[in-house]
């Protein structure tokens, strides 16, 4: 408790912490539209476009200012989801083909820059590294106003625009039908992703940040259906995994923020796939389960019905391996348990054999004949 207590009392702590969760909630709110609009590889295409405004950014001021640096990678940014949209539309290229153009392009040129600015020496042009993989611990208290800012706005934004940017993100085309002005608002939300980008570089780096952006979108996407909760619910997400990096790499020497944090939002997205109610894997796999049990129970309940109809008795008791021929290679006695605890069936005797033998119950014919007026089986169901 008392280590805690002095984890919380370093102010480079408390700072990246905040800074970590803005920066979490930003990129998660944004991203939900990212996600959804299937341009998943817009945030690394602008990401990885930042780099040479870093670059040009150092040049243009003469070193390491941070204002300068950043002004940069928002234009380049910017410059990089323009070219993308004209590639789109005046080609015949797809938005994927675009986004990687864009993405190795811009990326190329950054590097090249920064060769050339390693080349010139200096001090200052060593630390333009952290931007690649972000340096958590050169975060001012004064890029926190800056990200709460930004965070603000791009709210404010959402907020007024919601229904606008909910219709584009779901289907552009019925909205541009309607009137709406597709390009001017893919454009906005194109700007708000490059400004969390643009805000993101110095935490999180250029490599990571794109995972900041898509992975809390990606899990909040497994648990709702609504838009409106999925935003709410990756930005919380983004927080989380925001701040608990922060916080795990203040206590664990030698572990960088970015990283730390990149990988909780990406174990968010792998308990998503795997729990979420009705999407995840587990979920998935035990309604196949039930299904299949379902279909197995039906089939039984038909057979008997069968047998009962071919030889004119309704309580015709038929003997469990006629049973099991008649299905063929399906699990008959678990299936033939089920339906007796359902109450549907019931094992009899039938003197003077001394096998299990097995009749409908009234619940049963009830049951068998509700079944059959909705979706009858045929004889070519395959065994389960």
């Amino acid at each position: 408790m008392t280590g805690l207590a002095e984890l919380f009392s370093g102010t480079i702590v408390l700072t990246v912490l905040t800074g970590a969760a803005l920066l979490g909630a930003i990129s998660g709110m944004l991203g939900a539209f990212a996600v959804l609009r299937r341009q998943s590889l817009l945030g690394d295409a602008l990401s990885h476009a930042a780099l040479p405004g870093v670059c040009l950014g150092f040049l243009i001021a003469g070193g390491r200012d941070l204002g300068a640096v950043l002004a940069g990678a928002f234009f380049t940014g910017a410059l990089a989801a323009l070219v993308m949209m004209l590639i789109t539309r005046r080609t015949r290229l797809k938005t994927d083909a675009a986004l990687g153009i864009v993405l190795s392009v811009f990326f190329a040129v950054g590097i090249v820059l920064l060769t050339v600015i390693q080349g010139q020496g200096g001090a200052g042009s060593l630390g333009l590294m952290s931007f690649l993989f972000g340096q958590a611990a050169a975060l001012l208290r004064s890029d926190l106003w800056i990200m709460g800012g930004i965070g603000l706005a791009a709210l404010a934004l959402v907020l007024a625009f919601w229904k606008e940017f909910k219709l584009v993100s779901f289907d552009a085309d019925f909205a541009r039908a309607q009137g709406f002005p597709v390009t001017l608002l893919e454009i906005v939300l194109t700007v708000m992703v490059a400004l969390a980008i643009v805000v993101g570089l110095q935490l999180v780096g250029v490599v990571l940040m794109v995972a900041l952006l898509i992975a809390p979108a990606a899990a909040a996407r497994q648990w709702t259906r609504a838009l409106g909760p999925m935003v709410v619910l990756s930005a919380l997400i983004g927080a989380a995994s925001g701040a608990s990096g922060a916080l795990i790499s203040a206590s664990t020497r030698g572990l960088a923020t970015g990283p730390v944090v990149v990988l909780i939002a990406t174990t968010a997205v792998l308990v998503s796939l795997l729990v979420a109610p009705g999407r995840g894997l587990v979920w998935q796999a035990i309604a196949a389960r039930r299904a299949r049990a379902r279909i197995g129970e039906r089939r039984v309940l038909v057979t008997l019905q069968t047998l009962a109809a071919a030889h004119d008795n309704a309580g015709y008791k038929a003997e469990q391996g006629m049973i099991r021929t008649a299905l063929g290679a399906m699990p008959t006695q678990a299936r033939l348990a089920a339906l007796e605890r359902r109450g549907l069936i019931r094992p009899v005797s039938h003197p003077p054999e001394t096998t299990t033998h097995w009749e409908l119950t009234e619940a049963g014919h009830a049951e068998t004949a509700a079944l059959s007026a909705k979706a009858p089986l045929s004889d070519k169901d395959p065994p389960q």
